[in-house]
C-alpha cells in the first residue's frame, strides 16, 4: 500500500497519534540533561536553572509543544468528524508533524528564525485542517 492509498481519515487519526508523541520528543534532551547535573526527584521542577540552556530551551519546545497540540487535536478531529477527503488534509496533518519536529530541534539548537518559520508552519496546517472541515459542512 503507497501512502496515497492510505484513507484521508486514517492519516488524520496517525498523526494526532504522532503529534502526541512528539510533544515528548524534546523532554529527551531534558532527561539527558537531568541526569547530567544530577536528578534530583524530590524538586524535578526546581532543577531548571541548573539545566544547561540547551535544556532550558528543551523544557520551553516541550511545554509549548502541549499548547500545540490541543489545537491539532481539535483541528483534526473536527476534520476527521466531517468526514474531510481532501487529500490537502492529509498533506497538512503531515506538514504539522514534520514543522513540530523541526521547531523542537530548532529550538533546542537555538535558531529563532527557523523555529518560528516551524511554528508558523504549524499553525498554517492548524488552520488548513479547521478550515476544510468548515468548508466540508457547509451546505453547497
Amino acid at each position: 500500500m503507497s501512502f496515497s492509498e492510505i484513507p484521508v481519515s486514517a492519516t488524520l487519526l496517525i498523526a494526532i497519534a504522532g503529534a502526541a508523541a512528539l510533544v515528548y520528543f524534546p523532554f529527551l534532551a531534558v532527561a539527558v540533561a537531568r541526569v547530567t547535573v544530577g536528578y534530583d526527584m524530590s524538586a524535578p521542577r526546581a532543577m531548571f536553572d541548573k539545566l544547561p540552556p540547551y535544556a532550558q530551551r528543551a523544557t520551553w519546545a516541550h511545554q509549548n509543544s502541549f499548547e500545540s497540540f490541543a489545537l491539532f487535536a481539535a483541528a483534526a478531529l473536527v476534520a476527521y468528524v466531517a468526514s474531510v477527503t481532501s487529500p490537502l488534509a492529509a498533506q497538512a496533518a503531515l506538514a504539522y508533524l514534520a514543522a513540530r519536529f523541526f521547531y523542537s530541534v530548532f529550538y533546542i539548537l537555538n535558531i529563532p528564525l527557523l523555529r518560528s518559520l516551524m511554528f508558523a508552519v504549524g499553525s498554517g496546517a492548524i488552520v488548513t485542517l479547521f478550515g476544510l472541515a468548515l468548508t466540508t459542512s457547509l451546505p453547497h
